[in-house]
């Protein structure tokens, strides 16, 4: 047998990003930039107020809260004048002039001669006049012209994948689209001549196509552009019709059913010849008899997944996920790990790496993880029910025969449920 290691390196390697694509930035969300985003104007574009408040020259406010005294002793407040108000996207400019303020709202246009802002609390708040209880220094408060970004700056680099945040730079700098790999394309296609769509009623011996649907929504939550072929005839000629037709359209195909007893025959059959393909058995349960290879001009990465719904989506986590993430650029294409204490015991197949699913916990008390295993280790790989509560996997080195409760493993989380 293979090792999981082993398999997952040379399935890992065949990972390309797709040929860059220009999109609108509303589009980019999640993506890998594909160029150096340099910006051609400053950010912000003008000298403007960076919360609500007064703006005025430093210099006239400078003595405030100091002890001044007039002459009968009496404490004299500083007192300025409000000639005016500027609120944000006002276009009309105004010039301050010395011992006046003007009242700002947050990324209003700074008035001329002013170079501060007085936060509100720093007075009483006055319309006509107010009184100013703090000093402020020059450049407090305010957001001067190409304080973020400068014209010839990179706003968003090459290889960066594009979050929230750069979404937001790329509109604040002006820049509408933006260069982009693409998610990759991945096509699901089912095998098997006991299949058949769920908008149908199951004769005797037929069960519904679930495959093609589960591993559908499993690609799309790792971030590929899905396209779900469904049911397709294990007839090789048609097959292989569907196969070139999809090997064309994507970066990665999955073909479920296409492993074990006759069905693995036939699809040999008819993809033989275009390219490289291995049908193996890998050190890992469920899922151990899979397929990968390279096909077509373009040595589109093709994955044979088994029939087993269970041990298809387990074999699709472990291996297909990593590859759509290294494409996606993810630099930790892998599911998080962490160390959970087993709640029962465990029993797993000495020989090959386990994937058992389950549900993690947390102690409240404590912290600590803990981790519930749902189903058997070896008579239950067949089971969806229990794939649909788990949220994680408990990964088990091959070495180890029998888990005792309170032992530590590793887990992986799978995606969280809301």
């Amino acid at each position: 047998m293979r090792s999981v290691e082993d398999q997952q390196i040379k399935v890992t390697a065949a990972a390309v990003a797709p040929r860059p694509v220009r999109v609108a930035i509303s589009e980019a969300h999640g993506l890998l930039c594909a160029e150096d985003v340099v910006t051609e104007r400053p950010l912000p574009g003008f000298d403007q107020a960076a919360i609500d408040g007064y703006a005025v020259r430093s210099v006239d406010v400078a003595s405030a809260g100091a002890d001044i005294r007039n002459e009968d002793g009496d404490l004299v407040d500083l007192t300025l004048p409000v000639v005016g108000e500027v609120v944000a996207g006002s276009r009309q400019p105004i010039r301050l002039q010395p011992r006046q303020t003007v009242r700002v709202d947050t990324g209003a246009p700074m008035p001329t001669l002013a170079d501060a802002v007085l936060p509100l609390d720093f007075t009483d708040g006055g319309r006509a006049r107010i009184k100013v209880y703090e000093p402020v220094r020059s450049g407090d408060y305010v957001r001067r012209i190409g304080d973020d970004v400068q014209p010839g700056d990179v706003a968003v680099r090459a290889g960066t994948i594009i979050g929230a945040a750069q979404v937001g730079l790329l509109a604040a700098v002006g820049q509408d689209k933006v260069l982009v790999h693409p998610r990759p394309r991945l096509s699901v296609i089912s095998v098997g001549g006991e299949l058949i769509d769920i908008d149908r009623t199951p004769g005797p011996g037929q069960v519904y196509d679930v495959n093609s649907y589960a591993l559908a929504a499993a690609a799309r939550d790792a971030g590929a552009d899905v396209n779900r072929v469904g049911i397709v005839s294990a007839d090789p000629r048609r097959l292989r019709d569907v196969v070139e037709g999809q090997l064309v359209r994507s970066e990665v195909v999955v073909i479920a059913g296409a492993v074990g007893g006759w069905a693995s025959e036939q699809v040999r059959e008819a993809l033989e010849g275009l390219g490289e393909l291995e049908i193996t058995r890998v050190a890992m349960h469920p899922g151990s008899v899979q397929g990968f290879g390279r096909l077509g001009r373009d040595e589109v990465p093709t994955f044979l997944l088994p029939s087993n719904p269970v041990g298809a989506l387990v074999v699709f986590e472990v291996m297909v996920r990593p590859l759509i993430r290294i494409a996606l650029g993810r630099r930790q294409p892998m599911r998080r790990i962490v160390r959970a204490r087993t709640i029962t015991p465990i029993s797993s197949m000495v020989g090959r790496k386990g994937y058992l699913r389950a549900q993690l916990l947390r102690d409240e008390a404590t912290g600590e993880y803990l981790v519930q295993p749902l189903g058997g280790a070896n008579t239950s790989s067949h089971l969806l029910a229990t794939l649909a509560e788990a949220n994680s996997l408990i990964v088990i080195d091959p070495d180890d025969a029998e888990i005792r409760t309170g032992d530590e493993v590793q887990v992986a989380f799978l995606a969280q449920r809301g």
